[in-house]
């Protein structure tokens, strides 16, 4: 009865009203005032945290992509004037060409435009063509970086097969305690060739317990993967893989209930779901 009591008084706490109150300044007793329970204003806030991380990351990540865009945009006008400086060098090779061809220092002072001649600055030609291929050292820079950060980037499912467990909270079928199911499971045949998602140098290869037989890459950036449950591994540690690669085969070893490969992604030292870089296809 004593527990009855509490209960009651309890939900009657968080279901009590609070009430808000809105009062304009020009018209003080003019107010609009609001009833909600107490229990959802904890709930507010933590929606509007939520929503305010969010938010956050979009706005960053609309940033990131801006500055790339905007970096492009520049070294492609860049281009566009060492393209014009090569033009004028390849102009003036084939006027030099043509005087040349006259032979004769006669016919080369009779033919020669002295007014053309004026015109064609080889010290500023010189100095655009060097502001140019620094141009190119810094594109070619960029490129290699944005490459790096793609081949490092985990993309597609290290196998075709059918999902049977989700990132996320989940029983454990081993143990039937809920738990952070830190990966995916894919369900495939037994052996089947089992890829890497991204290129990288191999970290791990061998029995990790209720994993059984692993494989964890290093990509580089921050991204790293895991595939667990192998039947056998083909990689030691140090090798360096390609996207694409073999790594190791479908099995059912550690605490497996069926022949599957679990996969992980993680990105900055801790675990993301690997369903924001799946890209709807397995690894060709």
């Amino acid at each position: 009865m004593w527990k009855m009591d509490q209960i009651r008084k309890f939900r009657k706490k968080i279901l009590a009203p609070v009430t808000i109150m809105f009062i304009q300044h020009h018209h003080a007793r003019h107010s609009i005032n609001i009833n909600i329970p107490m229990f959802l204003i904890p709930l507010a806030a933590v929606l509007c945290t939520l929503g305010a991380i969010y938010v956050g990351s979009v706005v960053t990540e609309l940033f990131s992509y801006q500055v790339r865009e905007n970096q492009l945009r520049e070294y492609s006008a860049k281009v566009g004037e060492f393209n014009a400086a090569l033009t004028s060098v390849k102009k003036m090779e084939s006027d030099l060409k043509t005087l040349i061809s006259y032979g004769t220092k006669e016919k080369i002072l009779e033919n020669v435009d002295t007014a053309d001649m004026g015109t064609m600055d080889i010290y500023q030609i010189q100095k655009q063509i060097q502001l140019s291929m620094n141009t190119v050292a810094s594109i070619n820079e960029f490129l290699r970086t944005q490459k790096d950060i793609y081949l490092s980037t985990p993309r597609g499912l290290p196998i075709d097969g059918r999902m049977t467990s989700l990132f996320g909270s989940r029983t454990n079928p081993i143990t039937g305690r809920v738990e952070l199911h830190r990966g995916i499971d894919i369900a495939a045949p037994y052996g089947t060739n089992v890829k890497a998602t991204a290129d990288g140098v191999v970290s791990f290869s061998g029995w990790n317990g209720g994993g059984g037989n692993t494989v964890v890459i290093e990509h580089g950036h921050g991204f790293s993967s895991c595939y667990a449950h192998n039947s056998a591994n083909k990689v030691t540690v140090g090798q360096r893989v390609k996207r694409g690669e073999t790594v190791s085969h479908v099995g059912a070893t550690g605490n497996a209930t069926g022949s599957h490969v679990h996969y992980e992604i993680w990105q900055g030292g801790r675990v993301i779901n690997p369903k924001q870089h799946m890209e709807g296809s397995h690894v060709p």
